[in-house]
């Protein structure tokens, strides 16, 4: 039985950086995967789907890009290029790659099926990084009916005649502005009243408007109960939703969440209950007993690849005793439709929800430099503050470039930068950027006109009568 100081199971991102980070710490490492080393993003999820957007929004600005090409040019994004399989970079780093179902035997234990030859590897601490997949939801007859995951998705060469997409999340609002904007008629079905609905309500809204100017139709509030094949026009399957309407497509995606494959784990040979819904709360925590941890989409508290990185090299940190804990306040959210929306924190409600004193300043987009000047006709650039601390608390943004705009609030939470210092920092005009800074000045303005007012009201300064000098 080999011994190691970490065994990995699971070798997508989140897996991926705590090898890389134990390696980097000179301590031993297994890491054990039954499929694509580098998990679903490179292959499946953000890298392909990115580059169909691009090829979508160059299409939607009037250039003669085919699908044909821009299926082609997916296809390039995520071809290894000869590189050998399983991942060299593993390899190279000095980590022993097994291609394999790994499971937990016991404690400090994993046992890892090779086509039917058992491996059995001890490890001073576990990582379980699995990932997840596709939620199949609970609908009648939707395994009789033509249904994609999003790796189906992704990785189609061919057109679908129309799509329905069943959830009105990042996937499905992504998948849906590629498809309308390649022609194909779309319906997104949300059973929720807004898309996004764990995003902002003004991101929310924007999505909504980008997916109607893209030509997708939208049903919201409407629950699918179910499906039933061929049974719409042009033999479309036809999905029956509780207020007695119905939506359709030739091709039905999946996008109403994620599942995380843990019952044949082997947790139970370490005293976890898998069934037991509060055993793995999904908070982030990465430690659940000694020397096991759990990271990535798994481990919630969110589903992002650049959260399963952080995960991946908090957690070998953590188990090498270094003295840190795991940090949410500022996990930024994107999602890449045009425009693009991101967020970070907490917005207004959510704060108030949790004993805070905020407020927010927000900017419609439009009416801003950078939004002139690039004829929009919606968008927005939204700030939370606490009026205790003078620090940023959330942001919210549906602007071009949004992605990359959110990091300076990203940072300015994660530093806890007070809002004065935010709003003396020059920021170049007129970029998206320059809307942050007019954000900022005006809610240290709020802040100091508040102050002064209750120093007022306080008695601690004199009262101004009007007229005077």
């Amino acid at each position: 039985m080999e011994s190691f100081d970490f065994v990995i199971i699971g070798a997508g991102p989140a897996g991926e950086a705590a090898a890389h980070k134990a390696r980097e710490r000179k301590a031993t490492v297994a890491i054990v995967d039954r499929d694509l080393f580098g998990g679903s993003c490179p292959y499946w999820g953000c890298i392909p789907s990115k580059s169909l957007l691009n090829g979508a929004a160059r299409r939607a600005c009037g250039d003669d890009y085919s699908w044909e090409r821009a299926s082609a040019r997916r296809d390039y994004m995520i071809n290894r290029e000869g590189i050998p399989y399983p991942d060299e970079s593993l390899e190279s780093a000095g980590a022993t790659v097994l291609r394999g179902t790994g499971r937990i035997a016991g404690p400090g234990r994993v046992e890892v099926d090779q086509g039917g030859t058992l491996h059995e590897l001890h490890a001073r601490n576990i990582v379980i990084a699995v990932g997840s997949t596709t939620k199949i939801p609970p609908i009648e007859g939707i395994d009789k009916v033509n249904t994609w995951t999003n790796k189906d998705a992704t990785g189609t060469r061919d057109l679908p005649r129309s799509l329905l997409v069943l959830g009105g999340g990042p996937t499905g609002v992504e998948m849906a502005e590629v498809f309308a904007r390649f022609g194909v008629p779309t319906t997104v079905c949300q059973s929720g009243d807004r898309l996004l609905p764990t995003d902002h309500p003004r991101n929310s809204e924007a999505a909504l408007r980008a997916l109607q100017r893209d030509g997708v139709t939208v049903r919201l509030g409407g629950r699918a109960l179910r499906a039933r094949p061929k049974a719409g026009r042009d033999g479309a399957d036809l999905l029956e939703l509780d207020g007695g309407t119905t939506v359709e497509g030739h091709a039905v995606l999946l996008a109403v969440g994620r599942d995380f494959p843990v019952k044949d784990l082997g947790l139970e040979n370490v005293g976890i209950d898998v069934n037991d819904r509060n055993a793995l709360p999904r908070d982030g925590r990465l430690r659940i007993a000694d020397g096991l941890y759990l990271v990535g989409d798994v481990a919630g508290p969110e589903l992002h690849t650049h959260q399963g990185h952080y995960q991946g090299d908090l957690a070998i940190r953590m188990a090498l005793g270094d003295p840190v804990t795991p940090d949410y306040r500022a996990l930024p959210r994107a999602t890449y439709t045009d425009p693009e929306l991101s967020s970070v924190g907490l917005t207004l409600e959510q704060a108030q929800e949790r004993g805070l004193d905020a407020f927010e300043q927000v900017a419609h987009f439009p009416r801003t430099a950078k939004g002139y000047s690039v004829e929009a006709t919606f968008g927005h650039v939204t700030i939370v503050v606490d009026r205790a601390t003078h620090e940023l608390v959330g942001a919210a943004m549906a602007t071009p470039d949004a992605s990359a705009a959110i990091h300076e609030c990203v940072l300015a939470i994660k530093a806890r930068v007070p809002i004065e210092t935010l709003a003396d920092t020059i920021h170049a005009f007129p970029s998206t950027s320059r809307i942050f800074n007019g954000l900022f000045n005006a809610a240290a303005k709020q802040l100091a006109d508040e102050e002064m007012a209750d120093m007022r009201d306080a008695g601690h300064l004199p009262m101004v009568e009007a007229g005077s000098a």
